[in-house]
């Protein structure tokens, strides 16, 4: 045995090895806080079975669940990406955990870098659970699955950026109003269940250009009615992404 087999060597884990392992601590996090659950996983699974079982809102289509599974599967993107996201970065913020993180290690992008990748990881889950409802609710998808998930992950950035933007610049309590407030009006304007033909002309132009907007459009255009990858709504989702990711990247403060 040669001399220095057993000599400590100290120093930080490959970066990869402490992103994966913020992702999971993240992961484990959400998945274990009641009211995330709530938001990201009850709600939008009740939704889905309320509206497609009681005829409450005439969505045009055959069956409800064809026009209601695309925009629940937009609305789980949000909660996770934007509304979830956004509470629990902010107290993250006010606690000084990211203050305590940022001094670690593990560098600030890698810790972003795991967050996002805990979303993504949420993501699945919650898509996996409302497809499961929405088979077995009589849903019927159409087109190129590779089509949707392009479209969840460009919603993803959007969604993602946003909420960062306001978990890092404003206060915990004002980050937990604000999201909570933004999450019920777009839920109601975003066409997730009520059609945007529902709406009167000029108003349903400017609902058109939100990030709600253009992932259930994208999505239902796609999954409802088989068409290719919608070009404006990828359009639209590329120009929110790339304004909440640069605005969060230049205003996000850690403390």
């Amino acid at each position: 045995m040669s001399a220095g087999t057993f000599t400590p060597a100290p120093g930080a884990a490959p970066v990869s090895r402490m992103i994966l392992a913020q992702t999971a601590l993240e992961t484990r996090m959400l998945l274990r806080n009641g009211e995330q659950l709530l938001l990201t996983v009850i709600i939008p699974a009740l939704l889905l079975v309320l509206f497609s079982a009681v005829d409450i809102v005439d969505t045009n289509a055959e069956k409800s669940v064809d026009f209601l599974a695309p925009g629940i599967l937009a609305l789980a993107v949000m909660s996770t990406a934007f509304t979830g996201q956004a509470i629990a970065t902010g107290f993250d913020r006010r606690y000084g955990v990211l203050k305590r993180l940022g001094a670690s290690p593990l560098p600030r992008w890698a810790l972003m870098a795991a967050k996002t990748l805990s979303v993504l990881v949420t993501e699945v889950l919650q898509i996996a659970l409302l497809t499961a409802i929405a088979f077995a609710l009589g849903w019927s998808p159409h087109g190129n699955p590779l089509a949707a998930a392009a479209l969840v992950l460009l919603g993803t950035a959007a969604f993602s950026g946003l909420g960062l933007l306001m978990a890092g610049t404003l206060k915990a309590e004002a980050t937990l109003a604000a999201a909570n407030l933004v999450f019920l009006l777009l839920l109601v304007g975003g066409g997730v269940i009520v059609p945007m033909e529902k709406f009167p002309g000029a108003v349903q132009s400017a609902l058109g250009l939100l990030p709600i907007s253009a992932l259930s459009d994208g999505l239902r255009e796609v999954l409802q009615h088989g068409a290719g990858l919608p070009w404006a709504d990828v359009a639209v989702l590329a120009v929110w992404a790339v304004l909440g990711l640069g605005a969060a990247a230049k205003l996000f403060r850690w403390e």
